[in-house]
């Protein structure tokens, strides 16, 4: 074994992993190169990336990273939790062949479409159906139609929705660029980025190396933990046979958490910034006992829908979404939030700013909104 340490508290836990994710502090950096630590991005909303990597990035340009995704350097492409993801076009291969089995188990238990496939020998639907879409990207609609015409006695959309889950599809641009508004239309992994340049040798061929660079992503977790991150099953057994290369510490119930020796553990009370994060951020995704990110005092009901979470010390003390006014050209950042300090409230304020900045339409007069959430 690599080492002991004392327990952590859920406080230093979630220091530890803010640290990994840089959300304690922006870095200077390359928009790939980030994706690339971080195992990358959720990105079923197309620009939640964007609100991720400006959280965690100074400078950080929008435009560049819509231009990585036209260059296809980076790829919009369902991995892990079965969810899209961006990842660079080095990682997209090895992290979907290694998360494969979550979309088998995906489309096995879809109640719909699982029942309509028994019996069915999707083999040669696939095949087909991937070399339509290595030559023209589709829309969902055009894949059915594709299989329909193809193949007319089989369930054409039940086999649409098992080319999202046993072929490597990747979104194309313009979806996912900002600025920009699209369909989905996929095209076959291989195909899309066969001229992309390479950056070395890939790391991640095995579950192994994954779970690795879990841990420097958001690490210490425990086995649970890792399963959530990407719903694979059979971890335990990878993470013992990693054990004489792990740190283990402990939380306050005595639960074992595995971390890479080397990995960042800031003291406890070291600062926490206030960040505005998007509906979805692997941060606060990535763990089954989340409660690392979890605030002192539970928040209060939210009086509409949301677009995202604020953290504020390190927990989830509020969330947030736009309004936008056409007739008087004013959007706003409102923020509903649970009690606060007025410092914290001054912070919220500050960054709330600087969102909108980033995130509203430049063209309108910007305002920031704070509202005490209802207590549950």
């Amino acid at each position: 074994m690599a080492g002991h340490v004392a327990t952590m508290s859920k406080r230093a836990l979630g220091r530890a992993t803010l640290a990994r994710q840089h959300l304690l502090e922006r870095v200077a950096g390359d928009p790939e190169r980030m994706v690339l630590e971080l195992v990358g991005l959720q990105a079923q909303n197309p620009l939640d990336p964007y609100l991720a990597l400006w959280s965690r990035l100074d400078p950080f340009d929008p435009v560049a990273l819509g231009g990585l995704i036209e260059r296809r350097r980076l790829v919009r492409i369902v991995v892990m939790r079965g969810t899209i993801h961006l990842v660079t076009a080095a990682d997209a291969g090895p992290l979907r062949a290694l998360t494969q089995p979550v979309m088998d188990a995906e489309i096995a238990r879809h109640s719909e479409f699982a029942p309509q496939l028994v019996g069915v020998d999707v083999g040669p639907v696939m095949r087909d159906a991937g070399a339509a879409l290595a030559v023209t990207p589709m829309t969902t609609t055009q894949l059915r139609g594709f299989i329909a015409e193809r193949f007319p006695s089989l369930p054409a959309a039940a086999l649409a929705y098992a080319c999202r889950c046993y072929l490597p599809l990747v979104q194309v641009p313009p979806r996912g660029v900002w600025g920009r508004a699209a369909a989905v239309k996929l095209a076959e992994l291989t195909s899309w980025i066969r001229d992309v340049p390479g950056d070395g040798e890939v790391t991640t061929r095995t579950v192994d190396d994954l779970l690795l660079r879990y841990l420097r992503a958001f690490g210490p977790a425990t086995v649970a933990d890792a399963t959530a991150w990407c719903r694979l099953v059979g971890l335990r057994e990878v993470f013992e046979r990693l054990r004489p290369q792990l740190l283990v510490v402990r939380d306050e119930r005595g639960r074992d958490l595995f971390d890479l020796p080397d990995a960042p553990r800031p003291a406890e009370d070291v600062v926490a910034p206030v960040r505005y994060l998007p509906e979805y951020d692997n941060a606060l995704l990535s763990h089954a006992d989340r409660t690392r990110f979890a605030p002192e005092r539970p928040l209060g009901r939210p009086a509409g829908a949301t677009k995202g979470t604020v953290l504020v010390d390190g927990a989830v003390q509020a969330v947030w979404r736009t309004e936008r006014d056409a007739a008087t050209r004013r959007s706003a950042v409102i923020v509903e939030h649970g009690p606060l300090a007025a410092s914290a409230r001054a912070a919220l304020e500050e960054e709330g700013a600087r969102v909108a900045s980033f995130w509203l339409d430049p063209t309108h007069v910007h305002a920031v909104e704070l509202h005490p959430m209802e207590e549950r």
